[in-house]
């Protein structure tokens, strides 16, 4: 892979600067992220070559040298620099906090998405001691992946269900929170859980 392939890739001109490279990596993340092309293999392709690309251009393309500065200039400059990890609710103007997660190696993707089929094919098979070990193993791993703790709250919600099944509600009430803790900002997790605590209240 070289530069040329990288940029367009990303959809980029030859020579777009970092930050222009950060920005179409974030859209295209957005577009072609398994989660919302669960179905689509071309797009999970997609999206393990432009986290590739991305890779690439970050270790290779350097900004331009500036003059040196003073540390008060050079520190205001950073401020400037650093993206906001801080979004605002349009409707509540409430600022919510946004975990921004560093690019994984080539190596890291593998295992990543290797671990995510097994994973499905645990839960579909419903062997789910299996797949909590599987998933915390990987959390373990790659502790800043937002979608190996959704994948563990998810594996967690599972088997609180199973056992709501089985009427074991103690042990359900325990997974269910698991899952919650894990990733509370989930709204879909929320309702899915809401759900299975209706129904330990049901049986009870």
């Amino acid at each position: 892979m070289n530069l040329s392939d990288c940029y367009k890739l990303l959809g980029l001109n030859t020579g777009s600067s970092r930050e222009e490279i950060k920005a179409s990596y974030r859209r295209l993340v957005r577009k072609y992220h398994p989660d919302v092309n669960r179905d689509d293999r071309q797009a999970k392709e997609k999206f393990i070559a432009i986290q590739e690309a991305y890779e690439f251009l970050m270790e290779n393309v350097k900004e331009p040298e500036v003059p040196p500065q003073s540390t008060t200039s050079q520190q205001s400059q950073q401020k400037v620099a650093t993206p906001p990890k801080v979004k605002v609710n349009k409707t509540t103007h409430k600022v919510k906090t946004i975990e921004i997660q560093p690019p994984l190696s080539p190596e890291e993707q593998k295992l990543k998405w290797q671990s995510y089929n097994q994973l499905q094919v645990l839960l579909r098979d419903q062997r789910y001691p299996r797949a909590i070990a599987l998933v915390e193993g990987l959390a373990q791993r790659l502790p800043e992946d937002l979608e190996v703790r959704q994948w563990q709250a998810i594996a967690y919600q599972r088997t609180g269900r199973h056992f709501v099944d089985r009427k074991q509600l103690e042990k359900a009430r325990v997974y269910l929170k698991k899952a919650l803790k894990i990733d509370p900002h989930n709204r879909s997790l929320w309702l899915e859980v809401e759900r299975d605590f209706r129904r330990i209240e049901q049986i009870y």
